[in-house]
């Protein structure tokens, strides 16, 4: 087996932010032109990991300038954005237009290269190389001004020491440099490769929204979640499993983790940050930053006390923690989130996957919507879209969608519609059994309708605190979103209306999905016309 030599760069980040490290140095790291150290007690003692400062810092309400440095491996792109067709000076003033732009280059590092690669935060991972890549720093006019009589990739003066060394000596050094080199340049070949295959197609709409959020490093979050230990694991879905977490001032996260096994992926990902960073309100759980390194995609959220509405509903001891009241107000609560979504947001959304495991409790038991990453944007209160790939969870997809793979405002009132009797009965829809017949809990509300015994649905856990009317009312409304036909579904804020009101509703048609025997031909149907139905688990 060879043996590697291991030197100082060679671990990711040594220098910290705005650092760059050196082989050949006798100190390995050492500040960007213009930067000092952060901490230089810290620096003087051999710890560099809190990196380099500014010595003057920018103000972006006068032009800045950038400084071209050369010989160096670019910083990790964990904060980037790119454009293929851009020259580089278009690539100059896009990095201008943003304060929180700080350096950019040539997307092709080859010589006459082309495209645009921009960095959005501080500078890591930045090290000497023996390469013709330019790399622009933006800098203060006043800083470059007093420019100190050093450059950043002028030759470091090496403290000369007069050793005896052997020529074998000598000539393993020689081929350690070399490997070292070579094992420069596969890695910096590997993660140009690995960056641009997880980052590309990222629009100047979704660098702004990233702009918007704060980015968590990996180190981090490791430190939060005790390497991801799997004591602090406390769910998992379709996009991976959530840790809780700590941060180091005490603030408690829930830390969502893309899963390499995961259906999902980047789009998802993006969807998620795009959609719910623009996005508040009381009932939708609150985005507060994320991280992308290498392969690793990550969002970090409001940790939520109770965890999701299935861990109730669904849990004999648990459930009986509900009352009636409670149930009544996350009913609520889920409908005002489900309506600021469809038409009070700025960003008009249809979520695609609610379901209970997608609704999160907080502290005081108040709902809030989360997972976005199946959720799109749509114009038009009536707007219909197609897609050839149904994703969601089977018991509340609407059929237009498992079907036909049609998909509307309409879609998310249907799987409200499951929720709500969920809510009611404490049973799941999909599985759900009786002994008198073989109908899921859908067609189990409907027959009781029928039969006006509808109060018997209700959970036996709440029978002491219930108000029937309000039981009542919510599964007639229930009724009301399940309907077979997109068109004859309220929309959500005629249910918001309905369920606050006490005057007469219209009669509920016949749901659709009301027998198990039902899901089993869509699953057929799905399979001939080539949808894809996603199961996904809630946490």
């Amino acid at each position: 087996m060879q043996n590697v030599v291991v030197d100082a760069c060679s671990r990711y980040g040594p220098c910290g932010p705005f650092g760059s490290c050196s082989m050949k140095s006798s100190l390995p790291c050492s500040c960007l032109e213009g930067f000092e150290p952060k901490v230089p007690k810290e620096w003087k003692a051999g710890d560099w990991s809190s990196g380099c400062q500014r010595k003057k810092p920018l103000d972006c309400r006068t032009p800045d300038v950038f400084h071209k440095i050369s010989g160096v491996i670019f910083p990790d792109t964990r904060r980037s954005w790119y454009n293929k067709s851009m020259s580089l000076e278009e690539c100059e003033m896009t990095c201008r237009r943003h304060c929180s732009c700080t350096a950019y280059a040539n997307l092709d590092i080859r010589k006459g290269g082309s495209g645009c690669l921009l960095w959005l935060d501080e500078l890591m991972d930045i090290r000497e190389y023996d390469d013709h890549q330019e790399l622009y720093i933006r800098m203060s006019t006043s800083e470059l001004a007093a420019k100190e009589q050093f450059s950043f990739n002028k030759k470091k003066e090496v403290l000369t020491v007069v050793l005896s060394v052997s020529s074998a000596a000598l000539l393993l050094s020689a081929v350690t440099y070399a490997c070292r080199k070579k094992m420069k340049s596969l890695h910096k070949k590997e993660q140009g490769n690995r960056v641009h295959t997880h980052d590309k197609d990222l629009t100047s709409d979704r660098m702004e929204n990233l702009d918007q959020l704060p980015f968590f490093s990996l180190h981090k979050i490791v430190e939060a979640t005790n390497n991801f230990n799997i004591d602090n694991k406390i769910g998992e879905g379709g996009f991976g499993p959530v840790y809780k977490g700590v941060l180091e001032n005490g603030r408690v996260i829930a830390v969502k983790r893309l899963s390499e096994t995961s259906q999902q992926g980047v789009d998802e990902f993006q969807n998620e940050v795009i959609c719910i960073a623009k996005l508040q309100h009381r009932n939708l759980v609150k985005l507060l930053g994320y991280c992308i390194h290498g392969n690793e995609r990550i969002l970090i959220y409001e940790y939520m006390d109770n965890k999701s509405l299935d861990s109730f509903l669904f849990d004999e001891a648990r459930g009986s923690m509900l009352d009636w009241p409670q149930r009544f107000r996350i009913i609520h609560g889920i409908a005002r989130g489900i309506l600021y979504l469809h038409q009070d947001s700025r960003l008009q959304i249809i979520h695609r996957d609610l379901k209970a495991g997608n609704i999160l409790l907080d502290s005081e038991m108040n709902p809030k919507i989360s997972d976005f990453g199946l959720a799109r944007k749509f114009v038009g209160q009536d707007d219909m879209a197609k897609t050839k790939k149904v994703v969601g969870t089977h018991g509340y997809i609407s059929p237009e969608y498992a079907v036909h793979g049609r998909f509307s405002i309409k879609s998310d009132v249907f799987s409200f519609g499951v929720l709500v009797l969920e809510i009611v009965s404490g049973k799941k829809n999909r599985g759900f059994s009786h002994e008198a017949h073989s109908d899921n809990l859908l067609g189990h509300a409907w027959r009781l309708y029928k039969e006006d015994k509808s109060i018997e649905l209700m959970s036996a856990s709440v029978r002491n605190s219930c108000v029937v009317s309000e039981v009542l009312r919510s599964i007639h409304v229930a009724l009301l979103c399940v309907q077979h036909h997109a068109e004859d579904r309220p929309t959500m804020l005629s249910v918001v209306l309905m369920l606050i009101s006490e005057g007469a509703l219209p009669p509920p048609k016949q749901p659709a999905f009301f027998t198990e025997e039902s899901y089993r031909e869509v699953d057929i149907v799905s399979s001939l016309e080539e949808y894809t139905v996603t199961l996904l688990h809630g946490r």
